[in-house]
C-alpha cells in the first residue's frame, strides 16, 4: 500500500516519526509534507496529499497540523475526499467502516506518537463496510459535486 503524508510546521516530528513507523511495516510512503519547523500553510499540503490520493497516485493519506483541523478542513475542499480527524483508533475504525474515509488527520499537539501508531494501524487495516453505509457515502459524494441530497 503507497501511503500520502503531508504536514505543516507543527506536524514535522509527528510525520517522522510516523514515516519511520510505516516503513518499518512495510508500506510505501510519500512525503509531501514540510520538513522544516519555520511557519508554513497547512492548505498547502492538504491539497497536494488529497490530489494524490484522489487521483490514485496513492492509496490513503495522512494529514497533520498542531490541531489537526485546519488541514483536515482543508483537505475535505479537494472533490473525492473524505478525511476524518481522528484523536483515537475507534474513530478512525468507524470512519473507514461506516465513511470510506480515505485521508486521516490527526493533531501533532493533541496526541502522542503511540496514540498516532494506533490510530493509522486501525485506518490502514479496516475495510469499508459498505451495505447501508454505501447509501451515506453516496450522499455524502453528491453534496461533494454540489448537488442535493433531498
Amino acid at each position: 500500500m503507497k501511503i500520502a503524508i503531508g504536514n505543516d510546521h507543527g506536524g514535522v516530528e509527528l510525520k517522522r516519526h510516523l514515516v519511520q513507523y510505516l516503513e518499518g511495516k512495510g508500506f510505501e510512503v510519500v512525503n509531501f509534507g514540510s520538513d522544516v519547523t519555520e511557519s508554513t500553510d497547512y492548505p498547502i499540503y492538504a491539497e497536494r496529499v488529497s490530489k494524490a490520493v484522489v487521483s490514485g497516485e496513492c492509496d490513503k493519506g495522512i494529514l497533520i497540523c498542531g490541531t489537526g483541523i485546519g488541514i483536515s478542513i482543508s483537505a475535505n475542499k479537494i472533490h473525492g475526499v473524505r478525511c476524518a480527524l481522528c484523536s483515537e483508533p475507534v474513530s478512525a475504525q468507524l470512519a473507514r467502516q461506516h465513511n470510506d474515509a480515505n485521508i486521516v488527520a490527526m493533531g501533532a499537539r493533541t496526541i502522542g506518537p503511540v496514540m498516532a501508531e494506533g490510530i493509522v494501524d486501525v485506518f490502514m487495516s479496516t475495510e469499508f463496510q459498505g451495505g447501508r453505509h454505501q447509501r451515506r457515502v453516496d450522499k455524502i459524494m453528491m453534496l461533494d459535486r454540489g448537488e442535493s441530497v433531498q
